[in-house]
């Protein structure tokens, strides 16, 4: 007769046959997964991941962009409208913040002018922004990185001064620069009016105050720059340049050759990475010259949203808008360098 005991282990016997049958079956399965499926299946607690953080509150965000602006009770957002803030924000009707009216007119940069739609004012100012900065953050990092790829005496404090701008935080930066052509106490508009470049209230116009975001962000940014390209550098192998040189290769031949097409593909990462950071830009504007003299695209969104006049649609269509400018041009990015030697992945 088979006692309680007895009984117990036969079932946790069964059960833990059961068990390890299924890990098996669960083992047979990822081995016979091809490689692409089985990385894949690896990337997959990062792609949930990734949905929770990113994708839900974007499709939120695109929800919230379907309705109305209600500014007054106690609901934040109004009835259902489909497209009709997208059509507003596009044509100028969107009932956006004022403070970008309060701009003085006697410039002619071209996103101040009245009767510009406000968007478009914003889109302006971001992608001359973005495009500006990337370009000459690209050529001065890589000239930096090509400088530290190289061996001699003093690289380590040469790279510590190269590296030091990126460790400056945004506001710091934006003050930095605030009290540097600030007129009466910095000797930046000084210098400038000399050479008849700037104004004399420069961080007031339109014009030199996108100038000096722009001087700022190259300051600090193109730290980030060499570092990427330098990682790229350093990964290539230093055996090519001897062959190179036996062959009779110039320094020029060697550059084009073998340094360039083996870098590509981390200055091409670089280069995403800055233009996606670049396209959010706002603390930088904002601690510098402020939303008002230079508006853009985040600019709009945070007016919007804490500006005091309750247009949450509104605001969540701009951003949503931001968002699709920014995946055009990861797509953009994707679809012209795909075939580039290393892969753009």
């Amino acid at each position: 007769m088979a006692t309680d005991t007895d009984t117990e282990g036969l079932t946790g016997g069964e059960s833990g046959t059961e068990r390890d049958r299924t890990g098996n079956a669960v083992v047979n399965w990822m081995e016979s997964l091809s490689e692409a499926a089985y990385a894949y299946l690896l990337l997959l607690p990062a792609f949930a991941l990734l949905t929770l953080i990113a994708f839900y509150p974007l499709l939120r965000t695109f929800i919230m962009s379907l309705r109305a602006d209600q500014t007054r009770g106690m609901e934040p957002l109004g009835a259902f409208v489909g497209v009709e803030n997208y059509v507003d924000i596009l044509t100028g009707n969107a009932r956006l913040a004022r403070q970008f009216l309060d701009v003085s007119l006697s410039t002619s940069f071209p996103f101040i002018e009245l009767g510009v739609p406000f968007f478009q004012q914003a889109l302006f100012v971001t992608l001359a922004f973005a495009i500006i900065s990337v370009l000459f953050e690209t050529i001065i990092g890589f000239g930096q990185a090509y400088v530290l790829d190289q061996e001699f005496t003093g690289r380590r404090w040469v790279r510590v001064a190269i590296i030091l701008p990126w460790a400056v935080p945004i506001v710091i930066q934006g003050m930095i620069f605030f009290l540097l052509f600030q007129p009466e106490v910095g000797f930046g508009t000084d210098i400038m009016q000399w050479l008849g470049i700037f104004s004399a209230s420069p961080l007031a116009n339109s014009r030199d105050a996108f100038i000096i975001i722009l001087v700022a962000d190259i300051w600090k940014s193109s730290a980030f720059m060499a570092l990427l390209i330098l990682a790229g550098l350093q990964s290539v192998d230093r055996s090519l340049y001897d062959v190179a040189r036996v062959a009779g290769a110039s320094p020029w031949q060697r550059f084009k050759m073998i340094t360039l097409p083996l870098v590509m593909p981390a200055l091409l990462v670089a280069m995403l990475f800055r233009t996606m950071d670049a396209m959010r830009v706002f603390g930088l504007i904002e601690s510098t010259a402020g939303c008002t003299t230079v508006p853009s695209l985040t600019c709009l969104v945070v007016e919007a949203m804490f500006g005091g006049t309750r247009i949450f649609a509104t605001a969540a269509t701009v951003a949503f808008t931001t968002a699709l400018v920014i995946g055009l041009i990861i797509g953009g990015y994707v679809l012209l360098f795909r075939d580039t030697e290393g892969g753009m992945y």
